[in-house]
């Protein structure tokens, strides 16, 4: 028997908030988090936008040496886990051992890695940071949370780009289903706004290069032409319903279906008919148990890329056949940013508190209508709704693709 999943804690780090409820008031509201990048000096760069995270002050979360020790992915990630912990009510009321810590970032610690570089490069080896190597690797976010909280459980560092914390949630969801633990802390974090990684995502051609943040990141527009860079951390407690309902947790909704699947098809260009995401749908739809005439809320990738969002519309029809028709669908990329590594977890967030408030937030930027893109994207207001399922969907270079499904708590 597969244990039922329960979403019983959160927390974010993001663009438009440094916690749950500003993150989701400032989507509904239509907010926009993008604007001109103030981490280094673009005059040199075509790219001059990005969705920073705004007045995060680390020391609210932990020790000034612990500061020093790592670099901003890991606060974030961190941040992030302390909100959901504390939003749980968990903390002391689950053995250290069947707590796990699911939590990955696409990149891990670039800033770390660019100011070392810098170091041996003018200075020499001898003044490369001591912490160089545990604040860099990617696992380093998974390993500090687990000391905060901890948590002595099944423990594992994601990375596959950008459905990285899509797969981490999906991956603890499978954790507790087969009983290797009752509860996990995952979702994932990232924290690459600097001169380094806009140049290598500008040079790829993956980067929006426009000048004006209220038309930028435009999924499913017609003008749409690359994506934003955003950043942050993002995190669920995820827990085994019993567990949950034993110790009187308030519950925001049920996880209910995971697919994961790969294009194999290219290092970066999704399969252009949208096989692979049309899979991970089906997969999650079926585990799920999605009747076909339930109502539908879908968190698409939608980065605002050529590519993504064509190939997301397919795959959904080819997916949902009459139910993509009736389908609310939104890309909150459109106020955060792409969030890399975070952007699974964030956007899982948002798809629960969707089913649970009742209101779907918009697309916003959407003006001009893309017949490749002919489906409901919710365009630039926030629509009062009551589906019955959420679905949220995530691709990655490699090919990756992750669906995940939820419903309303039962």
């Amino acid at each position: 028997m597969r244990r039922r999943v329960v979403v019983t804690g959160m927390g974010a780090v993001t663009p438009l908030g440094n916690d749950v409820a500003s993150f989701w008031n400032g989507l509904v509201a239509g907010k926009n988090g993008i604007d001109f990048i103030t981490r280094f000096d673009t005059s040199a760069y075509k790219v001059k936008l990005a969705a920073e995270v705004k007045d995060f002050h680390p020391a609210d979360y932990m020790e000034k040496s612990q500061i020093r020790k790592t670099d901003l992915f890991c606060q974030y990630a961190m941040a992030a886990a302390a909100q959901a912990m504390d939003d749980s009510g968990i903390s002391g009321r689950i053995e250290p051992e069947r707590l796990g810590v699911y939590v990955g970032s696409g990149i891990g610690g670039m800033t770390t890695f660019i100011e070392d570089c810098t170091r041996l490069n003018t200075v020499g080896p001898r003044r490369v940071s001591p912490f160089f190597i545990p604040k860099l690797i990617s696992n380093i976010a998974a390993g500090n949370i687990a000391i905060r909280h901890h948590a002595k459980g099944p423990s594992l560092c994601i990375v596959t780009a950008c459905s990285t914390s899509a797969n981490a949630v999906g991956e603890a969801y499978r954790a507790i289903q087969y009983g290797a633990a009752d509860a996990m802390i995952t979702g994932g974090s990232e924290a690459t706004i600097n001169g380094l990684a806009v140049a290598g995502f500008t040079n790829c051609m993956a980067l929006c290069t426009s000048n004006d943040p209220k038309n930028a990141s435009m999924p499913f527009d017609k003008r749409r032409d690359g994506f934003v860079m955003g950043e942050g951390g993002a995190v669920l407690i995820l827990e085994e319903y019993e567990h949950a309902v034993a110790r009187g947790a308030k519950i925001y909704g049920e996880l209910c279906g995971y697919g994961n699947t790969n294009d194999a098809y290219h290092m970066t260009a999704p399969q252009p008919e949208g096989e692979g995401i049309a899979t991970a749908v089906r997969l999650a739809m079926k585990e799920a148990g999605v009747p076909g005439d339930a109502k539908l809320y879908i968190n698409a990738h939608g980065t605002s890329t050529k590519l993504n969002d064509k190939t997301e519309t397919l795959a959904f029809k080819a997916a949902l056949g009459k139910q993509a028709e009736t389908a609310l669908i939104s890309s909150t990329k459109s106020m955060t940013g792409h969030m890399l590594g975070a952007t699974g977890a964030a956007e899982a967030i948002v798809s629960i508190l969707a089913l649970k408030n009742g209101v779907v937030p918009p697309t916003i930027g959407y003006r001009v209508p893309d017949p490749e893109c002919d489906l409901d994207y919710v365009p630039n207001t926030a629509r009062k709704a009551r589906p019955d399922y959420a679905l949220s969907t995530n691709l990655g270079f490699g090919g990756h693709n992750v669906c995940l499904v939820f419903r309303r708590a039962r």
